[in-house]
């Protein structure tokens, strides 16, 4: 793969070219918040200095509330009692500094809206609007455990061109797609650079993780022993059902459809959801089949450690970017969650 060295100058110089063919997406520094990824204003640049965001990059494609339809009851109104499918706008996206996480956790994600089976178009349409240009973790987080679910600091995968800091505000950017290469191109970035400089901090970047996890053995468990298990109202006792862990996590995909309506006319939308919510499951009946926090928090883990691994045979729906650790409220983590499954024998 050809790697670019983009100096300071061609670095500011390239995303003003690329403003007039491109959406540009990145994180932003906001004073007084967490720092957020989000559509750039004409003359903004993705701010690349800040930590990893709380909320992941998946907002991109798949916002967190999304008009799907419009109608209206109102016989004044042209084509009223119709339900008017939303024009979307699907034009190139460019989504600078997206971790390597998250990248990967498209493609997780991807199996559930884009699949032989079933093909969801706003998720889809969205996800192939977008180039991907990632930026390399050389300090991983005291949380993240990538390396052990089969990624890394400098992982490759769902990325279109991955930026490496190589010192003065400059990059070295590994082209990765097509896709990549024509935006470098249109973004004047040609100057080749030195893989070798990549390869040496990626081995840096990699022996600086310090957490690890096993999950080797989770194919093997059978899932309604560990569905049985005896741990999981010791796991969820401390839970708050505030589903911050669902909202933080980029592989979580879980969304409500509802109406909202003025007068005689409304839209209808989706909406992020989460498995950790008591009316997650609430059927119209009135019977809810998990009424109790720690039901939904097996379902959380099992759905992410086990049916997951089951379904789809790709290992474990979880990139290890350490989200849920870091902001869970009350310390739930999922690395001793998995230990606890990976290595359960039943009685």
């Amino acid at each position: 793969m050809k790697v670019i060295k983009i100096d300071k100058n061609q670095w500011a110089e390239g995303l003003a070219k690329l403003e007039g063919s491109y959406r540009m997406f990145g994180p932003v520094a906001v004073q007084g918040k967490f720092p957020e990824f989000r559509e750039l204003e004409k003359g903004d640049v993705p701010n690349l200095d800040v930590p990893n965001t709380h909320l992941s990059a998946k907002s991109v494609v798949y916002p967190q509330s999304e008009v799907m339809f419009e109608y209206s009851l109102d016989e004044h109104i042209e084509d009223h009692h119709l339900l008017r499918e939303i024009e979307k706008d699907y034009s190139p996206r460019a989504v600078f500094g997206i971790r390597p996480c998250d990248a990967a956790a498209n493609l997780l994600v991807k199996r559930n809206f884009d699949s032989k089976e079933y093909r969801d178009p706003y998720w889809a349409d969205s996800f192939e609007s977008c180039v991907f240009i990632g930026h390399a973790c050389e300090n991983p987080g005291g949380t993240c455990f990538c390396t052990s679910v089969g990624f890394g600091p400098f992982n490759e995968d769902g990325l279109d061109l991955l930026l490496v800091n190589s010192g003065k505000g400059g990059f070295l950017a590994k082209v990765i797609t097509d896709k990549g290469a024509v935006l470098a191109k249109s973004a004047g970035w040609k100057t080749e650079g030195d893989a070798a400089s990549i390869e040496s901090l990626k081995k840096q970047a990699e022996a600086k993780m310090s957490s690890k996890v096993n999950t080797d053995q989770l194919s093997k468990k059978d899932a309604t022993a560990l569905f049985d298990a005896p741990f999981w109202e010791d796991i969820g006792f401390a839970c708050l059902n505030c589903g911050t862990c669902t909202y933080s996590c980029p592989t979580c995909w879980c969304f409500d459809i509802q109406d909202e309506v003025k007068n005689k006319s409304g839209v209808r939308m989706r909406n992020w959801d989460s498995c950790m919510y008591p009316l997650f499951t609430l059927e119209g009946s009135g019977h809810n089949p998990r009424p109790q926090k720690h039901q939904r928090v097996r379902q959380r883990f099992m759905h992410k450690l086990k049916y997951y691994v089951d379904k789809y045979q790709a290992g474990v729906q979880c990139v290890g970017c350490g989200r849920c650790v870091k902001l869970c409220p009350v310390n739930i983590d999922i690395r001793t969650v998995c230990e606890k499954m990976n290595s359960y024998q039943p009685a």
